[in-house]
């Protein structure tokens, strides 16, 4: 009983967003304090079955395509789950002590972000993996309940509320009504789809090989869900297929536009699918107060203006979308008696 005290008078709770593209933590009392990229450089030669941590994060991010052979950067989740156990857990500890000023006593309850559909198995590993780096108790949240509720959706009154959150690794949308989830449907596909078919498209095209990096930053400077009056281009190195050499080319608005048309159509298939599905009384909810959208690939340039026009139906960015799951995490995190009923069992 003395220990359980001095736990709870240490812990700070979190709330954690663990994204495929980046991991995003919120703080009770402090909000969102941590939104590091879901990357960890790790050494390849291992120590008692372990392997050293080199970097985490931004850090991290900045090794990837550029490590030598003795320093691997990997990401540790794929299409929202967890495809690393043993580095997910080594980003979760150090994110968790970076948030906590490196205290390590501190045993915090935290609440985890995960997508809708998520396997049994799946969650075990989200729950061991917190614990593991030092979790005192661990709640589950579905990413859709979670961004409806950073999104200031009243996810409790009788009404339907549609979300659509396109992350890195995922797009998920949900019918919320009555605290409940009504319908929900998840793809993997999002921002790292998006940027795979940039760089798929420029090699079918250019026979140039760029990395994951540089196929982000082609989609984050002139990428559009719709054609442009007034095209841009930009500047992308690759490796020619070839020669074998380094090369620069120049890449066009019009082409990225035809790249994503796939990732795009697949993204508006799922919210045409899950109009379909909804109950009459909540379709009109839905198409008086229109589609919420959230998540960092939402960003894309018109993406919500092309969704509206091919469905019909309004819909608005919410004002912070990188952060939407996280905050409404932390919004069941500091209401967890009233908003029990929202967390998985």
């Amino acid at each position: 009983m003395i220990f359980d005290s001095l736990f709870g008078f240490l812990s700070n709770d979190l709330a954690i967003d663990l994204g495929t593209a980046n991991t995003l933590i919120y703080q009770k009392g402090r909000g969102v304090v941590c939104n590091e990229p879901s990357v960890v450089a790790v050494e390849n030669a291992s120590v008692r079955g372990r392997r050293r941590v080199v970097a985490v994060g931004t850090e991290a991010k900045d090794m990837l395509g550029r490590t030598p052979e003795a320093i691997t950067a990997v990401r540790p989740l794929k299409d929202g789950v967890i495809a690393d156990f043993e580095m997910t857990e080594e980003m979760l500890r150090v994110l968790i002590r970076k948030v906590h000023n490196r205290r390590a006593l501190i045993r915090p309850r935290i609440i985890i972000c995960v997508p809708h559909g998520i396997t049994e198995v799946e969650k075990r590993a989200v729950r061991e993996s917190a614990e593991s780096a030092g979790a005192r108790e661990v709640y589950l949240i579905e990413e859709p309940m979670a961004a409806a509720i950073g999104a200031g959706l009243p996810i409790t009154e009788p009404r339907g509320s549609m979300i659509l959150d396109i992350g890195g690794g995922t797009t998920e949308i949900a019918v919320i009504s009555l605290k409940g989830i009504v319908y929900s449907q998840s793809i993997r596909v999002g921002g790292d789809k998006m940027d795979e078919a940039i760089s798929n498209y420029i090699r079918r095209r250019h026979n140039v090989l760029i990395g994951e990096r540089t196929a982000e930053q082609i989609k984050i400077a002139i990428g559009n869900a719709l054609p442009s009056n007034e095209p841009q281009y930009v500047e992308a190195k690759g490796r020619d297929l070839l020669q074998g050499v380094p090369k620069s080319i120049v890449i066009s608005e019009e082409e990225v536009f035809e790249a994503l048309a796939e990732p795009i159509h697949q993204i508006i298939g799922v919210v045409r699918i899950a109009l379909e599905k909804c109950p009459p009384e909540l379709s009109s909810d839905i198409i008086d107060h229109g589609i919420t959208m959230a998540g960092g690939a939402c960003l894309l340039r018109n993406l919500d203006k092309r969704i509206a026009h091919e469905v019909g139906i309004n819909t608005h960015i919410v004002q912070d979308p990188l952060s939407a799951v996280v905050i409404g995490s932390g919004v069941v995190l500091d209401k967890l008696a009233d908003l029990k009923d929202v967390v998985l069992q």
